[in-house]
């Protein structure tokens, strides 16, 4: 493959990255906004079952994410199609599978239901791993530039957005429209699986790596060498760590959603709306963030956005439940959310460069994998949390709540996000040090080194 670092993006690359993510979204946001939904009331587990399905999976998910992403960067025999292409290609399909397995509810015994659980869940993990680690890898290598690698962070997450905006309204209407859960559930995921693949699809087909870096050391892989990059990567351990805690909160709001529509609005069917509103607020935040960027910085966007999320969340908590008002702050609080999401892969983009620049390797799949690490972990918390917490709280499926539940229900969706994003932007605010303009420095001695070792 040919080096082609200074090469601009066309219009239909950036589609076709994106389309990446809405692709993920048709089968990660199932699992996030439907899965313990799914485990209490259909498969029939307690919420404390449902939630350690989530934890246990996640950090299993979790480690098979630093192993792809060792096997990624390992790759000895990269042929035309590149280094990242090629998962995206061959893991979609046994990904779709295994997502609607993890929507079937087998007629066996509770124990082994609950097993089946965990097995399919962490297939499910493993699969979503082979595909998302390169598929995140792929934007460093697509291009060096920062203002179009904020470009493609924002066509990302616009997928991401639409996938979440399209599944979170139509999952509910398309299940309800079989009589039987058991039914409805995984036949409305295989639908979504399917169209989730034809997104993979167009970006393998869309896609192109640019930037070929081969490493002048050649150092076997051991733990070592994984905890040197990790570990002196300062801008990715900060990233890790914010990382962890926001989208912890994040994904906790899109569990709660369904249950706060049934209980506290009274109508489940309101999570349709709740999303197309909320969702499609964000959508228009991802539009709008490369231009809030290019006029005061992506640090400073990730700031707004995360105070935009808290303001409104806190707001929504202090004033009487009603439908409009939750519907009103919950936009809002999603809109901020959307510089957040955004941003968090342009800043990851950038930890790549700042890691070779620090050990001169090159290690994309380490990275991000361990990147993911900290997402998995994030989503992990974000299962076990509300699970084990409708379980101590007395929830029952499918019955009238006391107005103790209630409050409960409304603080899982609101303070609890609210005060955990508080302190993830302080941490942000006074330790992230990998500002725009030292990022262009490190860009331009990479330039130098890549130079003298390639005439070497």
């Amino acid at each position: 493959m040919e080096n082609k670092p200074d090469k601009k993006l066309t219009l239909k690359e950036k589609i076709g990255y994106g389309a990446g993510d809405l692709g993920n979204g048709f089968m990660f946001d199932l699992g996030q906004g439907y899965l313990l939904k799914f485990y209490t009331d259909v498969l029939g587990v307690s919420g404390a079952i449902g939630g350690s399905v989530f934890l246990v999976s996640k950090i299993f998910d979790a480690f098979a994410d630093t192993t792809v992403g060792t096997l990624v960067d390992t790759r000895k025999n990269v042929g035309k199609r590149g280094k990242f292409r090629p998962f995206i290609l061959f893991g979609t399909v046994p990904l779709a599978i295994a997502t609607v397995l993890s929507f079937l509810a087998p007629n066996l015994s509770m124990g082994a239901k609950i097993a089946y659980a965990y097995i399919t869940y962490m297939i499910f993990g493993l699969a979503y791993s082979f595909v998302n680690i390169p598929y995140g890898s792929l934007a460093a290598a697509m291009t060096q530039d920062p203002v179009e690698r904020t470009e493609l962070a924002s066509f990302r997450q616009a997928g991401s957005t639409i996938g979440a905006l399209i599944t979170g309204v139509v999952v509910i209407p398309i299940t309800l429209m079989f009589s039987n859960s058991k039914v409805g559930y995984p036949a409305t995921m295989a639908i979504m699986a399917i169209i989730g693949v034809m997104f993979h699809l167009f970006c393998y087909k869309n896609t192109k790596e640019n930037i070929i870096v081969n490493s002048p050391k050649k150092e076997k892989v051991t733990l070592g060498r994984i905890l040197k990059t990790i570990f002196s990567n300062k801008p990715l351990m900060l990233l890790n760590v914010v990382g962890l805690i926001t989208i912890t909160c994040y994904q906790l709001k899109l569990a709660m959603m369904v249950y706060y529509a049934q209980y506290n609005l009274g109508n489940v069917k309101l999570t349709s709306i709740l999303n197309f509103v909320s969702i499609g607020c964000s959508l228009i935040g991802v539009a709008i963030m490369p231009f809030v960027v290019k006029k005061i910085g992506k640090k400073a966007t990730y700031i707004v956005g995360l105070a935009i999320w808290i303001g409104a969340d806190l707001i929504n908590y202090i004033l009487p439940s009603s439908t409009a008002i939750f519907m009103t702050f919950t936009a809002i609080a999603y809109f901020g959310t959307s510089f957040m999401n955004g941003l968090n892969w342009a800043f990851i983009s950038d930890a790549i460069e700042y890691g070779e620049w620090k050990t001169g390797e090159r290690t994309e799949g380490i990275i991000y994998s361990t990147y993911s690490f900290c997402r998995k972990l994030a989503q992990a918390l974000a299962g076990f949390i509300p699970g084990m917490v409708l379980t101590l709280i007395g929830y029952v499926p499918n019955a009238h709540q006391t107005a103790a539940i209630l409050g409960e229900l409304k603080s899982l969706m609101l303070i609890v996000p609210a005060v955990g994003v508080g302190a993830a932007l302080l941490i942000f605010i006074f330790f992230y040090k990998l500002t725009d303009e030292k990022y262009k420095n490190i860009l331009s001695e990479l330039k130098i080194r890549r130079s003298a070792n390639a005439a070497k």
